[in-house]
């Protein structure tokens, strides 16, 4: 008999383990697991819905044929891992093989590599079928290349898959229309929000589990996300419906009225399976050929699907182990505890922080440019940060994470993954939202009591690390701002930025 295991993120169909194996003679084993649920402090509604998304999963398969071997969370139960739950299978049944899909996470791939020898069994890994780019594809490309950029990887995926393409050339005459996506939100047109599913009965089960025996983070009232694949295909097409339309010209606002704005909340349901790229970007694509989105917003939201998610997996597998380890900018300082709490008196950060304890959920600038940029001015460890992310989102695996985070948000893998830092001062986030208004700081202001926090922050990290970054050719501006200011000036902004630093969580 062969053993096939399907993790809380391969919920998909057609599933790669399923078509490998046989409802006859071979069996499916699930589990939901206490080292998978506390590795790190996974916020309650993350871990609602993969577990609720599993158990309806296990429900589909068994009324479709399979045998199911299911787990459900026992904080007591000596099945704790991956492993526990195998070993547990091949004692009750003579195993001949474990067939598996490509896992989210090194460590998960290390531990599945250890079976054979453990457990006297052969061990099958097949690749995961979700992606656009095979690894294989991915390192084939990146192999070619002395650097490695986002923007040319996602030019290849264009033409191999087609997407927004008139022959050979893109729609519209430009590869990338992202300076067409930047406006601020000020009212007008009305914010959309996803769509909300009640919880079921397999739901309420899963959310009196979580409520009663798991030590978790955030918020679990108002638990609204799809944990099928019927309610996240009707997700998407709400999305096309209500907000895909203005997705482009606002996907970088931000709005303490609005924790949605025009953003999907699909990347959780892509990230288990839910739903997969390929109907995703089908969608949006006939949704512009439709004339219900216009060009800048397809282009952007496909880029988000086929270019950075899939470039950030090949980083990630190409790059590990090592890469978790990465600290190019030699940071050192603890993540402040009002990532948490929320409790600051800076309103972007704050609103940020409240938004992800209530929703599991922040859109790409409120984590690039609020929670990301603060911890890569303040000089936060990059594994305390990677952790925090992987912790807080639900939408967040170590593949998809990891790379964003340690590379893109923390420019600590020495511009492997970007060509510079996404560091800013408050005057982005007074930009590009309204939530300067309601701060005690001043965002005009760099020195002073009641100056921004970012400001000082923000020269205080061009000067530090002029070594690493005025030969840039994009931050040379930056630097010519940094070499106008007076001897004084840059002495007042670092002891600004020295006294934030000491008392960063009393601002």
């Amino acid at each position: 008999m062969r053993l096939g295991l399907i993790c809380g993120d391969q919920l998909h169909w057609p599933n790669p383990v399923c078509e490998a194996l046989d409802p006859r003679r071979d069996r499916l084993i699930m589990g939901e697991l206490a080292n998978e649920t506390g590795y790190v402090w996974h916020h309650a509604k993350k871990i609602v819905l993969v577990l609720s998304a599993m158990r309806h999963f296990a429900e589909a398969a068994g009324e479709a044929g399979w045998t199911v071997d299911y787990h459900r969370f026992d904080a007591e139960s000596e099945v704790a891992s991956f492993s526990d739950l195998v070993e547990r299978a091949c004692r009750c049944h003579e195993v001949d093989e474990i067939v598996v899909s490509w896992p989210g996470e090194w460590r998960v791939l290390e531990e599945i590599q250890g079976w054979t020898s453990r457990f006297g069994v052969n061990v099958t890994i097949l690749p995961d079928s979700r992606f656009v780019c095979g690894l294989e594809e991915f390192n084939r490309w990146a192999s070619d290349r002395r650097q490695l950029r986002m923007e040319f990887f996602y030019r290849r995926m264009r033409k191999k898959t087609g997407y927004l393409m008139d022959g050979d050339v893109p729609a519209g005459g430009d590869w990338n229309f992202d300076k067409s996506n930047r406006k601020a939100w000020k009212g007008d047109p009305p914010a959309a929000s996803p769509m909300s599913f009640s919880p079921d009965g397999i739901t309420r089960e899963v959310i009196e589990t979580v409520s009663r025996h798991i030590d978790a983070f955030g918020e679990i009232e108002g638990f609204d996300y799809p944990v099928t694949i019927a309610q996240a295909r009707r997700a998407l097409a709400h999305f096309i419906r209500s907000a895909a339309a203005h997705f482009g010209d606002f996907q970088d606002a931000m709005h303490s009225d609005s924790e949605w704005l025009f953003h999907s909340r699909l990347s959780s349901s892509l990230n288990i399976g839910l739903l997969t790229p390929v109907e995703v970007c089908d969608a949006v694509e006939q949704a512009w050929r439709d004339g219900d989105m216009p060009l800048n917003a397809a282009e952007g939201f496909i880029r988000q699907i086929i270019g950075w998610r899939e470039f950030v997996r090949g980083i990630y597998w190409r790059e590990m182990p090592g890469y978790a380890k990465r600290n190019g900018l030699g940071n050192d300082r603890d993540l402040p505890d009002f990532y948490w709490s929320g409790q600051t008196g800076m309103n972007c950060l704050r609103e940020t922080i409240r938004g992800t304890r209530r929703n599991a959920y922040a859109h790409h600038i409120q984590r690039l440019m609020v929670t990301g940029n603060f911890a890569l001015l303040l000089g936060v460890l990059p594994e305390q940060i990677c952790d925090w992310y992987l912790a807080v989102y639900a939408d967040a695996f170590d593949w998809v994470e990891l790379p964003n985070t340690l590379g893109m948000v923390m420019h600590a893998d020495g511009g492997l993954l970007g060509s510079k830092p996404y560091a800013a001062s408050g005057k982005y986030i007074d930009r590009m939202s309204d939530y300067c208004a309601g701060c005690r700081y001043k965002v005009k202001e760099t020195t002073g009591d009641d100056a921004c926090p970012f400001n000082a922050l923000y020269w205080d990290f061009l000067m530090r690390h002029r070594r690493h970054f005025e030969s840039n050719g994009r931050m040379k501006m930056m630097y010519r701002h940094v070499d106008r200011m007076s001897d004084e000036r840059q002495r007042a902004v670092a002891q600004r930025a020295a006294f934030v630093k000491r008392r960063v969580d009393e601002l």
